[in-house]
């Protein structure tokens, strides 16, 4: 008896909760209950970190070069239509870049940036193949902490961010990430084409810096929030954990633009061994894994 009714407490609780989701993309593929995305999620961090390892373990690795060729040019591709939907739909049509709102209508406009902000979430089910091609290439020392959890964080809190806010002020990092997306996967595509590329690849040492500009606009942006008087957004938890993340991985990207840049001019010991060798036999998509916490 007293099972039942910690049941029909914790249902009361989900159904209490989800009363004030977005009910035009309830029917959304994955958008019906986090559970799915939760099983797809965990399946990733088992594989990448145990299973596939272990798989791999007494096999030969995979040459992925015609697929990872093929893959970073499709990631660029579906980077720059989601930057033109993003503008398209608010951030080039009409939002201020201050205190935006969700527009929750079933207005053309709103419908596409709810689209759009769907599409953004799916992506990130899709870059999970960035560690895949780390664990089929037997990259492992790629397989980091910090690139598992940032490949397992985005599409789980996106889900919460299309479930309810598809968005507003929220959605201005992920134009921005796919604008950097755009200019990263192009990196790595053109290093996976070979040796015969290097020529093309002289802006190599400006990623770091054009990430950090991303991070600091990023965090600048979303504290905005703390400084207008009145700013109705809809959902305010989503802008804390946007700042947080803005300001977590900004203080990496500093921390790593010092040991890069500034003390001794020369990158930190754990990096040293990724020569340019490694880069133009394909190790890509996250090698030096600051250059693919996006």
């Amino acid at each position: 008896m007293e099972l039942f009714n910690i049941k029909t407490s914790v249902a009361v609780i989900y159904d209490g909760f989800f009363q004030n989701a977005d009910s035009r993309t309830e029917n959304w593929l994955l958008m019906s209950s986090p559970l799915t995305q939760t099983i797809i999620i965990l399946a990733y961090i088992y594989f990448v970190t145990s299973l596939g390892p272990r798989l791999m373990e007494n096999r030969k690795a995979f040459d992925l070069k015609g697929v990872l060729i093929v893959y970073n040019f499709g990631v660029v591709a579906l980077s720059v239509y989601m930057c033109y939907e993003f503008v398209m739909s608010g951030w080039g049509t009409g939002y201020s870049f201050h205190c935006d709102l969700v527009d929750y209508s079933d207005k053309p406009q709103a419908m596409r940036m709810a689209a759009t902000c769907w599409l953004y979430y799916f992506s990130k089910f899709i870059e999970m193949l960035d560690t895949i091609f780390f664990v089929l290439r037997k990259k492992n020392s790629q397989v980091t902490f910090l690139h598992v959890y940032h490949h397992s964080i985005m599409p789980f809190t996106w889900w919460f961010g299309v479930r309810f806010s598809p968005g507003g002020m929220g959605t201005f990092h992920a134009l921005l990430n796919c604008v950097v997306h755009v200019i990263m996967y192009t990196y790595y595509g053109l290093t996976a084409m070979g040796p015969n590329y290097q020529k093309y690849l002289w802006w190599k040492k400006y990623l770091t810096t054009i990430q950090l500009i991303q991070f600091v606009m990023v965090t600048t942006h979303i504290s905005q929030y703390f400084f207008i008087k009145d700013c109705p957004y809809q959902f305010p938890i989503f802008i804390y954990i946007i700042g947080l993340y803005g300001l977590i991985f900004l203080f990496l990207f500093l921390n790593f633009w010092y040991h890069a840049y500034t003390k001794g001019k020369r990158l930190p010991k754990v990096l040293q061994a990724q020569t340019w060798a490694h880069h133009t036999n394909g190790v890509m998509n996250g090698n030096v894994d600051h250059d693919k916490y996006q």
